[in-house]
């Protein structure tokens, strides 16, 4: 049994069924999160490329904290456009450098590995294809040099705050002292500001969600009647949780594999979350983890944060 069919079939198999976001990025869902970021809702994006646009300078200094010969590891790299800027500087500084992105969509990683270079004159790029600490782990195998780690996105947003931490600690468990991480975190701000970039008006991030629906349809032969199914996002602003659910709108089963599972009306799928911080909670973080605060780079609204935390 596959991985995917596996953790289907228990997750839908649990008290509150639930689907792992990590599915959401098959060829349609990684065209479909193109969208989601490019439509004028979703903040985070422009937010996040701005500091990569207008701080490239800055940052690269900082990541190269005293040695000119290091792996720059990316963490769920997508289409590279916002490590671009980085990467262009490093290059054009002569830094000897390798990118190392690591991206659970094979398409994305082939497609890095082929234009990036093209892009850019001189980047060394070796692509990593799979799960963030099997690839993390793959990256120090392969190569002995120091490490900058990158988490781009707000995508430790993906994890409750408890299991962020969790997963903060696995990545400093994988690097050395001294070694650099580069995380984005999306900041507490105005809650309408944060609901609607995950209720676009277009409608991208309601399909973005449903087609993981048709993904278990065609890949693992499941009967999801997707259109009996709607997207619901809500965020509560106290804890800074945005989450987002599917809604069965009637009684109805649905089969994947061999096992039949029932929904009730207005029975919900819980989807995904998308963690908002402040910046005292960010350093939080990084001191449980085994990280010290090096330095902030903020959008010029204070709305996102890109943070650079050194392994102690």
């Amino acid at each position: 049994m596959n991985q995917f069919l596996k953790e289907v079939l228990h997750d839908l198999s649990q008290p509150q069924k639930t689907l792992n976001s990590k599915y959401f990025y098959d060829g349609k869902g990684d065209k479909l999160f193109q969208e989601i970021m490019n439509c004028p809702e979703y903040y985070p994006t422009n937010c996040e490329k701005e500091i990569f646009r207008e701080r490239f300078k800055d940052l690269a200094i900082t990541l190269k904290n005293g040695f000119n010969t290091f792996d720059l590891v990316e963490m769920g790299a997508g289409d590279a456009t916002k490590s671009s800027y980085l990467l262009k500087e490093l290059v054009d500084t002569q830094v000897d450098f390798t990118y190392m992105p690591i991206d659970i969509s094979s398409t994305m990683v082939a497609h890095l590995e082929q234009t990036l270079p093209e892009k850019i004159k001189g980047l060394k790029v070796q692509g990593l294809n799979g799960e963030y600490f099997d690839m993390l782990e793959k990256a120090n195998r392969v190569s002995s040099r120091k490490k900058v780690v990158m988490l781009l996105g707000g995508n430790i947003g993906n994890e409750t705050p408890e299991n962020g931490i969790e997963f903060c600690r696995k990545i400093r468990a994988a690097l050395q002292e001294g070694d650099l991480v580069l995380i984005g975190f999306d900041l507490k701000k105005n809650p309408h500001t944060i609901l609607a970039a995950y209720n676009d008006a277009a409608g991208f991030t309601r399909d973005f969600n449903l087609n993981l629906l048709h993904r278990i349809n065609d890949e693992l032969g499941g009967d999801f009647k997707v259109s009996q199914f709607q997207h619901y996002p809500n965020y509560d602003p106290i804890t800074g949780a945005c989450k987002s659910y599917l809604v069965s709108k009637k009684n109805q089963k649905v089969n994947i594999a061999d096992q039949t599972f029932q929904f009730h009306e207005n029975e919900v799928i819980y989807m995904e979350i998308s963690q908002k911080y402040s910046v005292q909670e960010t350093e939080n973080i990084a001191k449980v983890s085994g990280f010290k605060t090096v330095t902030h780079f903020f959008d010029h609204k204070k709305w996102f944060v890109d943070t650079v935390w050194q392994c102690v």
